[in-house]
């Protein structure tokens, strides 16, 4: 069981845990994962990890169907600019592999920013903490659980 589940299950929220064979030869994550589970790519959100300039990490979720807006993110979050964390520096920070970092029961709380994109789900899906395992529930739910809030952050390609 991952941290991501031990919280959901802690917080007592309606969430569902699917699992799938994760490909090692696959780097598209979340879309390895729309597709093996039979969804939509507008339903599963991946979970990205940013720094600012000045340092400051943020955890932003987006659809998998686009892309992360880092100057919408930087708005959001207040900062002048933002890039992609180094990918060892985001595993150290939350605990979890790239390809499964969940914004969930992360070593970690950063403050975590959700493509308002998921408010008109009933369900979002996104990493459960490990390659190959997602975690279905309310968007509200995830907003909840990580304390986050609703940014307009994501990009349709």
């Amino acid at each position: 069981m991952t941290p991501a589940i031990r919280l959901a299950k802690k917080m007592a929220i309606r969430f569902e845990v699917k699992e799938y064979q994760h490909d090692p030869n696959s780097g598209a994550y979340g879309e390895e994962a729309a597709k093996a589970l039979g969804l939509s790519v507008t339903e599963v959100f991946k979970t990205l990890l940013a720094q600012s300039n000045e340092g400051k990490l943020v955890v932003a979720v987006v659809p998998v169907a686009g892309t992360l807006d880092l100057k919408a993110l930087a708005k959001a979050a207040g900062c002048k600019k933002m890039e992609m964390a180094n990918p060892a520096l985001a595993e150290k920070t939350t605990g979890y592999v790239v390809g499964g970092i969940s914004p969930l029961g992360q070593k970690k709380r950063l403050p975590t920013f959700i493509d308002q994109s998921a408010q008109a789900l009933s369900q979002i899906h996104v990493s459960a903490g490990k390659r190959g395992l997602e975690i279905a529930l309310a968007p509200q739910d995830l907003l909840t659980l990580t304390q986050g809030q609703w940014a307009e952050i994501g990009r349709v390609d």
